[in-house]
């Protein structure tokens, strides 16, 4: 069985009715995806670029070299938060493009060094499409892990250090705690991540 292929008048490829594109993400941008799950890529500034419609399927890349982070959907366009999302007096803007992840590898990108990109969003070829995927793989086996962050604090009552420890949490994030993992059921396994990624917090060894 053969899948017929058309072309937009833009030159993105479709197959069964679905384009397929390829997303660059800034460096800066791809760093801040790996510190904190998120179930959209929201970007914008792309005004401009037309192409990706909704149930267009997607594949983000990073540059230098380029590696495949993600695989996604263009969903509907949304309302975007400028500064707190739980803010309801905080302004909005449109987001022109809206990638719903469908398959990550933010921590093991794989290598694409084939293609071509020639500005942030670009028209993917299907067959290049599907090869990506392919070497992504299917999603590793879910499994429950206990993640902990501890942090002395010294307050005059138990809601006060609550308090205290999510004003430290919001202030210093990711790029700063240390948040210590292990598998559920295995916890001399515990290792600390800093920045998306494992960090010695032995000083002892440093020496």
């Amino acid at each position: 069985m053969t899948t017929e292929t058309a072309y937009r008048a833009d030159g993105s490829g479709r197959a069964d009715g679905v384009g397929t594109w390829a997303v660059l993400l800034p460096a800066e941008r791809y760093e801040a995806e790996r510190l904190v799950h998120h179930d959209t890529l929201e970007l914008t500034g792309l005004a401009d670029v037309a192409g990706p419609g909704p149930g267009d399927q997607v594949a983000v890349l990073v540059d230098a070299p380029p590696r495949l982070v993600a695989l996604g959907r263009v969903a509907a366009t949304a309302d975007r938060h400028r500064e707190d999302p739980d803010d309801p007096q905080s302004g909005v803007e449109p987001a022109e493009l809206v990638v719903a992840y469908t398959r990550r590898a933010f921590d093991e990108p794989v290598p694409a060094d084939l293609l071509t990109l020639d500005g942030p969003v670009s028209p993917l070829e299907p067959a290049a499409f599907r090869a990506l995927a392919d070497q992504l793989g299917p999603p590793p086996a879910r499994r429950t892990w206990l993640v902990s962050l501890d942090l002395p604090i010294e307050a005059g009552s138990p809601a006060e250090a609550v308090r205290l420890f999510w004003s430290y949490v919001q202030e210093l994030g990711p790029r700063e705690l240390p948040a210590f993992v292990s598998p559920a059921g295995d916890e001399l396994a515990m290792q600390a991540f800093v920045l998306g990624a494992e960090a010695n917090q032995d000083p002892e060894e440093d020496d």
